[in-house]
């Protein structure tokens, strides 16, 4: 199905809205306990570890992957004796209504034998031969009454065997009720105390990964501060520079100004490189004897608002070209595209095109591209000196200072103040796992109409809270893009019911899980599988919580417009009805 932009898709649902027949209010709130995962889902997260934003971080997620694995264990035990015992009380009750037809059908049929017997004795007394013959008139009234006889005989007994008969299958009936009803009496105490068991076991297996919680936040949170705090040092010293710049009154000159180093701008000279002078950049000779770097005007203004995305989230996907939130390819293409150098749009493609700078000739400004080869161009970010870059990092899941690429990793640097060149080879993923983008490992959908889960550097549930958007429904947060994309769905919504989309769940951390398993591990989903920890499902109430309800069909009819979709194993008849949770599937 062709997916819509956010524009389109209000354009669409404003032009059905006044033809569409939802309205109504909303029924009451259920009470909602979910899973938000398909039964028997596997555990999802198979990224290595050096996907991971920290090594306490990747230490957690092998924890709680094993445990994971023996939480799904049990849950699959708790769901099978579930589905024994309710099997077991359907056998139950069919027994006793069989036992009960039986037991009726006796009685009716005992009723009916002794009317009957009263009614012909006290006509007749014992019907015999002997009376038809003493009482005829003649030899054909004798056998008349002889006849008569004979088929009230017949009559009789066949009325008998048949009560006796059917006295014998209620007998067989009631017996096999009461064999059923011990059956399921027993089968039902076991399974209670196997339920029991794995119950119990889940809340000790759940309560292990406590353990890891408070040491991996504090890592979280560390790097957190760390990553801030070089952050703000690179935006202070950017800052200083452009200053200077400014307080020398010197005024950076247009890219086109600085292509040719023969003929530069006065007062600037050439800025000599490995080869030679080097074209697109220049430096100016300042009385005190130093030499001060002199980029494009452009590359100063996309370097400029790249300093001013610093902190703002990271997505994967479509959205990533701001404000909000960004992907590794989408800051550089918007940060040199508002200053007059487009790009453009994947990373392997910008590498194609740039004209290529060799690293030692590298200036703040060069875009620098990352591999290894074996996954192709799979990030991308602004150089800051020769040992930083500026990129979306996909591992601390936002706009961050980091490291240069190293080794084979280190594809190559453009210079996107130069003309573009024609398009040049680039590496090819060849490697056969899973695919990298911005220094991050992607996983595939589970399954049609499912969020793709994993993305980031942090295990299911671990989202620093700085990596997410407010959907505008109380603070319920989401992934950027879908946060994004809930706020027009809501917008669309309000407009035909008068109210905004009523919301119990978005963004669920770990612990939560953890909390809400203990206490319903046959209805929650094992701690860390559940989309609600990738901050990519939410769960709706004021009337979208049920099937058929006017606010359901709204959400049935337009919710995939905008990325949303209540996914196929929570819809009637799949397994695990949740009429209410819907996962974001991208636009």
């Amino acid at each position: 199905m062709r997916r819509l932009t956010f524009g389109v898709a209000l354009s669409l649902v404003a032009a059905l809205l006044a033809a569409h027949p939802f309205a109504g209010a909303a029924p009451p709130e259920p009470n909602q306990v979910e899973a938000g995962v398909a039964p028997g889902a596997p555990v999802p997260d198979t990224r290595p570890g050096e996907a991971f934003a920290d090594p306490k971080v990747a230490q957690l997620q092998r924890t709680a992957s094993d445990v994971q694995r023996e939480l799904g264990d049990l849950s699959a035990r708790i769901h099978a004796a579930e589905d024994e015992l309710h099997k077991a009380t359907d056998q139950l009750n069919a027994a006793k209504a069989e036992r009960e037809q039986a037991d009726r059908v006796v009685a009716a049929q005992q009723a009916e034998v002794d009317a009957y017997s009263a009614a012909v004795y006290s006509a007749m007394a014992t019907p015999s031969g002997m009376q038809a013959l003493f009482g005829a008139s003649g030899p054909r009234d004798y056998l008349a009454r002889a006849e008569l006889v004979r088929q009230i005989r017949a009559d009789q007994d066949s009325r008998m065997t048949a009560a006796l008969r059917r006295q014998q299958t209620a007998a067989d009936g009631e017996r096999a009720a009461a064999g059923a009803e011990r059956t399921a009496t027993e089968r039902t105490a076991e399974l209670d105390r196997r339920n029991a068991d794995a119950t119990n076991r889940a809340a000790a297996v759940s309560s292990e990964l406590r353990g890891f919680l408070t040491d991996t936040n504090a890592a979280v949170i560390a790097a957190q501060r760390g990553q801030q705090d070089r952050n703000a040092a690179t935006a202070a010293n950017w800052r200083a520079y452009t200053d200077r710049l400014a307080a020398l009154g010197i005024k950076p000159p247009p890219a086109a100004a600085l292509r040719d180093p023969a003929r530069l701008p006065a007062g600037l000279q050439p800025l000599t490189g490995s080869t030679g002078p080097q074209p697109g950049v220049a430096q100016v000779s300042l009385p005190t004897g130093e030499r001060l770097l002199v980029l494009p005007a452009e590359t100063v203004k996309a370097v400029t608002a790249a300093v001013g995305a610093l902190g703002r989230p990271y997505v994967p996907g479509k959205g990533g070209d701001g404000p909000d939130a960004y992907s590794c390819d989408g800051l550089v293409r918007t940060a040199f595209g508002g200053a007059g150098l487009p790009l453009p749009a994947s990373a392997a493609e910008q590498l194609a095109t740039l004209t290529p700078v060799a690293l030692p000739d590298a200036q703040p400004g060069d875009l620098v591209f990352a591999g290894p080869p074996r996954y192709g161009v799979q990030s991308v970010g602004i150089l800051l000196d020769q040992r930083t870059m500026l990129t979306a990092d996909a591992r601390l899941a936002g706009v961050v200072v980091t490291d240069l690429p190293a080794g084979e990793s280190l594809l190559g640097v453009g210079r996107p103040a130069l003309p573009a060149r024609p398009a040049a080879p680039v590496p090819q993923r060849s490697d056969g796992g899973l695919p990298w983008r911005c220094g991050g490992v992607e996983l595939p959908p589970r399954a049609a109409g499912e969020a793709a889960g994993a993305w980031g550097g942090y295990p299911n549930g671990f989202i620093p809270l700085t990596a997410l958007c407010p959907i505008g429904v109380g603070d319920h947060a989401l992934r950027c893009d879908a946060a994004a994309s809930f706020r027009a769905m809501s917008a669309a919504f309000g407009s035909v019911f008068g109210r905004p989309l009523c919301v119990t769940d978005s963004y669920r951390t770990f612990d939560s899980q953890v909390r809400l398993y203990a206490l319903k591990p046959a209805l929650a989903a094992v701690p860390g599988t559940s989309n609600h920890g990738w901050g990519l499902a939410v769960d709706l109430c004021g009337g979208a919580q049920s099937f058929g309800t006017a606010e359901h069909g709204w959400l049935e009819r337009f919710a995939p417009a905008f990325g949303w979709s209540n996914p196929p194993w929570a819809q009637p008849g799949r397994g695990r009805e949740e009429p209410w949770h819907w996962e974001f599937v991208g636009l």
